[in-house]
């Protein structure tokens, strides 16, 4: 099979996640802007998350792309991945409506980390069926961001329960990380 079913099948998905966070984002009762103050948790959790799903979006195109054929294995690690992706609304709505308390923190932090592990094993998956010369493993080298990011969601985790918002910020940090695009992929692809 080629990567295009799996592209878009996988970019439906990502579309109504994004589509689900944000009509969890309830329209206030009142004309005045004070009425959106207490929506502001809410907003900041959905920016959070929308940059992390557009981050998941972006890299997961570019990984495809070093694809030349879909084996099954590809197909559950890709699903594997979609179905912890598909959790960040549920994480995000209980984030921003408890204003960052720390069992909601913790559990974003639980979500993203989970996510980071599928992502890692659809890339390790898709590094094992292309072969001892895979333009992937070519491209992911050292992979240092893929390996301090899960240290920083798993610190963050336990960090929730002593102060939320420094766990918030190391989850800003993680993003902050990935949110340039990864040109490394792009950079073996035009060799």
């Amino acid at each position: 099979m080629r990567t295009t079913r799996l592209e878009a099948f996988s970019d439906g998905v990502i579309a109504i996640l994004i589509t689900i966070m944000v009509l969890e984002m309830k329209v206030p009762h009142g004309v005045e802007l004070s009425v959106l103050w207490p929506l502001f948790p809410v907003f900041l959790s959905y920016v959070l998350s929308f940059i992390y799903v557009g981050i998941y979006w972006n890299n997961h195109h570019h990984m495809l792309h070093t694809c030349r054929k879909v084996t099954g294995g590809i197909l559950w690690a890709n699903l594997h991945l979609l179905f912890w992706l598909s959790l960040i609304p549920f994480a995000t709505g209980w984030v921003g409506e408890n204003h960052f308390t720390a069992s909601p923190t913790a559990l974003y932090g639980f979500v993203l980390l989970m996510s980071a592990i599928a992502y890692f094993i659809l890339q390790q998956t898709i590094i094992a069926s292309q072969g001892p010369d895979s333009v992937l493993k070519k491209a992911v080298g050292n992979d240092w961001k893929g390996k301090i990011s899960p240290v920083i969601y798993f610190s963050a985790m336990v960090i929730a329960y002593l102060e939320p918002w420094l766990s918030m910020a190391l989850y800003v940090i993680a993003a902050l990380m990935w949110f340039v695009p990864d040109r490394r992929i792009e950079h073996v692809l035009h060799e």
